[in-house]
């Protein structure tokens, strides 16, 4: 990776220097999962099961595994797989449950009462990424709040082959519907159903660009899904000034570029001397890791930014606005404030990113893309609707009826005016 010096660019390689790699391609990934949608949705099963077959390279024609498939992966765990799974589910519930929703009852004036109320979303859709590598703690980060929200009914899907992790994961979260099935297929099948899958009224999960498209597209559709956010390829940046440790930022940009080659991994320093050593402990890193292949592909895209000061990192970054921030500079805490586009924030030397995605308690399900300028992090409250309560008195409408009246008259709306005054006429003003 080459070291680029922010202050050479212009506005617009600045720009381009923070373009995500993925959105050159973004015409011919609509087009793909439009046609997968289309199939979906005039196929159904039949569909799936090509799709499941032609992208996921599954062997049989089963969709959904059985509940005594499901018993067997649970046996089959080893025990210390099973441990860790148990300790990150304890912190995750933790932080989760305590996330309760913020119920308003008012009085706005004598007569009229307003509440806020919540109720959980019926029907939820999981995707959990599999194949290559089979996120577990997806399961775990979206299983976990769905089961404290209370959702009645919750299917999960992820591409074959189904670990045993994630199928433990899965029914420690209370879910007993779990689908083989991947990819943009998957994303039409929770969002329509068919003859097997439910269909969902909302749909959580990362994934590829392919899965993050279709989704977007089933969200637009008013007979498909809402979504929980923007969330493809996942993506990093670090800013990291001269004292932090090379051999940690590097570690932190590989965790990342490993998990596919459309990821993306960005390094911002005020220190050119940083920005060299870390370059040469990613390389000396990358050698050693399994899926150096994928991270290569990822680090090809990926960027060292050269900046002229750490408030210019600050501002880097939030133009950025990247799923995982870390900070490792002396004094993180002295910056928080100011980092105002982020998923998911890591402050100081030891608050790795592989924390968050794991075990520490909070989700790693997060807007990508620069969606973290409007987006958030995900939490239990996004498996809950919240509606409101009006209830007035007869001297509560007397006290607001001619404002009422006066407003809807200036938009032109008498059929609002009037069902103002007609209870007025009949209680007296």
């Amino acid at each position: 990776m080459d070291i680029i010096d922010w202050a050479q660019l212009s506005a617009a390689d600045q720009e381009k220097a923070l373009e995500r790699p993925a959105q050159s391609s973004q015409a011919q990934v609509q087009a793909t999962v439009q046609e997968i949608i289309a199939a979906v949705r005039e196929r159904g099963d039949a569909a799936l099961r090509e799709y499941a077959h032609k992208l996921d390279h599954c062997p049989d024609d089963e969709l959904q595994l059985s509940a005594e498939q499901i018993s067997a992966a649970c046996e089959r765990l080893e025990p210390e797989l099973k441990a860790a799974i148990d300790a990150a589910y304890a912190n995750i519930y933790k932080f989760h449950a305590a996330q309760k929703p913020c119920l308003v009852s008012i009085e706005t004036v004598p007569g009229i009462v307003c509440h806020t109320a919540t109720h959980p979303i019926e029907k939820v859709g999981l995707y959990v990424p599999g194949g290559s590598a089979p996120l577990v703690s997806t399961a775990l980060m979206l299983g976990i709040p769905a089961q404290i929200a209370g959702c009645e009914e919750v299917v999960l899907t992820s591409p074959y082959p189904l670990s045993d992790a994630i199928i433990y994961a899965a029914h420690k979260c209370g879910i007993s519907k779990i689908f083989k099935l991947g990819g943009a297929h998957a994303v039409a099948a929770l969002a329509y159903g068919t003859e097997s899958v439910p269909k969902a009224h909302k749909i959580f999960g990362p994934g590829n660009q392919y899965v993050t498209m279709a989704k977007r597209l089933v969200s637009d559709d008013p007979q498909g899904a809402a979504i929980d956010m923007p969330a493809g390829p996942s993506e990093v940046l670090v800013i990291a000034d001269k004292d932090a440790d090379p051999d940690f930022v590097a570690a932190d940009l590989l965790s990342q570029a490993e998990h596919g080659p459309d990821s993306q991994v960005i390094l911002v320093s005020d220190s050119a001397e940083l920005l060299q050593k870390a370059e040469q402990a990613v390389q000396q890193q990358l050698n050693v890791l399994p899926r150096k292949d994928i991270a290569a592909q990822s680090l090809a895209k990926s960027r060292l930014i050269k900046a002229s000061s750490l408030e210019e990192c600050i501002v880097i970054s939030n133009s950025y606005a990247p799923e995982h921030l870390i900070v490792q500079i002396a004094n993180p805490q002295a910056i928080v404030k100011k980092l105002r586009n982020a998923g998911s924030i890591f402050l100081g030397a030891y608050t790795c990113e592989a924390m968050g995605d794991y075990a520490s308690g909070t989700n790693h399900t997060l807007p990508t893309y620069g969606y973290a300028k409007t987006a958030s992090a995900l939490g239990t409250d996004d498996f809950r609707r919240r509606y409101t309560i009006s209830c007035a008195t007869p001297d509560g409408l007397r006290a607001i009826g001619e404002t009422v009246e006066r407003l809807a008259a200036a938009e032109s709306l008498e059929a609002h005016r009037r069902a103002v005054s007609l209870r007025l006429e009949k209680i007296g003003r």
